[in-house]
């Protein structure tokens, strides 16, 4: 009878932990990124369907690539969601090198669009390697930090030597994205390396010796001409947009113009007069933020700008709930992420960021950031899930020995 009583409960706790793994979710985060995924769609359909120089007539073709880009990144979220963590671990190295590949690649034969070398053209479909170079040099710092740290009981600090790492894994496609040049993807990578080496626990010294390196780079870099003349415009214009309306500084005019449009309630979707008037270059791409000013107001805008706060939050949640260190780093680096990326974007749209060409996580239209921005969701789901089964597990083992 003793027999029977023991292993009854053990088909009861397979079926516990299918549960557990199957709801419980951040569904929080789900349903932010879900808003932006709709929200987005609802935008880019509205800034393309009047242009007939993009669409071929169709006023639902980008609305309906970017269903199919959508599809397919969120398969690619929950397959990474659904990875074990090990293989995680395993596959961090093969990302970080494909992405080396991808990068390299596109200096090899990548194609040049507004004077960066950044796509890769394959028949009619566009690669950015550089967007999921973003998602690898988050894994690869997070990876090396934790097999090195993890289990070490005489410190937790991270020392000197893993910063240099860490700097190395980012400074190989950092270099290559350089060369492209591609700006706007480099001041993200460069404020997501800082954020993971100021997760990791480095001391303070080196936060700061990092931050007066890289201005010191960036005033070094515009006197010896490492950025190219347009880049150079489109700083000037940013100080002061009437310096050249017509060239440089037309894109934050138009811009702001259609933003100031919107007032508190927009002009309706579709009706955007800016919008529908095509004045706002690359609208549906890197500006596709003036959109929901001009024609949801400052309450559409506003509701943008709190879904992609939520998406950050429960980021920064999960990093600070999981007791992996790896978990820990990645979900905070994607945080970093998402976070200086949408405040890159939208302040460029407002004026007070320079003009960079970063599109808007889950929000423009563009194959390569969705994949790469939705399959960081899937692995904030992993690491919430992989935490909150520990926790549960902790939770059912100290219920257990109270009882006896």
């Amino acid at each position: 009878m003793s027999l029977t009583t023991s292993t009854r409960p053990r088909p009861a706790r397979l079926e516990t932990t299918t549960r557990v793994r199957g709801v419980h979710l951040d569904w929080i985060l789900v349903l932010a990124v879900a808003g932006l995924l709709v929200l987005g769609s609802l935008l880019v359909w509205s800034a393309t369907s009047h242009r007939e120089s993009l669409t071929g007539g169709d006023p639902e073709a980008y609305l309906k690539k970017q269903l199919v880009n959508i599809a397919i990144g969120v398969v690619l979220a929950v397959m990474v969601a659904a990875t074990d963590h090990r293989w995680v671990r395993i596959l961090a190295p093969l990302v970080y090198v494909a992405s080396v590949i991808g990068l390299v690649l596109v200096l090899v034969m990548g194609s040049t669009i507004n004077g960066s070398r950044s796509w890769i053209q394959l028949g009619g479909l566009s690669i950015q390697p550089a967007e999921f170079a973003k998602l690898a040099v988050v894994i690869g710092m997070a990876l090396l930090v934790a097999e090195r740290v993890e289990g070490s009981l005489r410190t937790r600090e991270v020392g000197g030597r893993y910063v240099v790492g860490m700097l190395a894994i980012a400074g190989v496609p950092a270099a290559l994205i350089l060369l492209q040049p591609d700006l706007g993807t480099m001041l993200v990578l460069s404020a997501t390396v800082f954020g993971v080496i100021a997760v990791s626990g480095v001391h303070r010294g080196w936060l700061a010796g990092l931050a007066g390196s890289g201005v010191v780079a960036a005033l070094v870099a515009v006197q010896v001409g490492v950025l190219e003349d347009y880049q150079l415009d489109r700083f000037l214009a940013f100080t002061d947009p009437t310096l050249d309306p017509r060239g440089a500084g037309y894109n934050t005019t138009q811009a702001r113009i259609a933003i100031g449009n919107g007032g508190v309630f927009g002009q309706g979707l579709f009706d955007g007069s800016q919008t529908r008037s095509g004045f706002v270059p690359e609208q549906h791409t890197d500006f596709i933020f003036t959109v929901a000013g001009e024609e949801l107001g400052l309450a559409g805008a506003s509701l943008l700008i709190l879904l992609l706060g939520v998406v950050i939050w429960r980021a920064l949640t999960i990093s600070s709930r999981t007791d992996d260190l790896f978990g820990r780093l990645a979900a905070a680096g994607i945080a970093c992420w998402f976070g200086f990326q949408a405040f890159q974007n939208i302040g460029m749209c407002l004026g007070i960021m320079p003009v960079t060409g970063v599109p808007l996580p889950m929000v423009s239209y563009g194959g390569s950031s969705m994949f790469a921005g939705l399959m960081a969701v899937g692995l904030l789901q992993n690491i919430h899930l992989r935490s909150s089964s520990t926790g549960i597990g902790m939770a059912r083992s100290r219920l257990v020995r109270s009882r006896y």
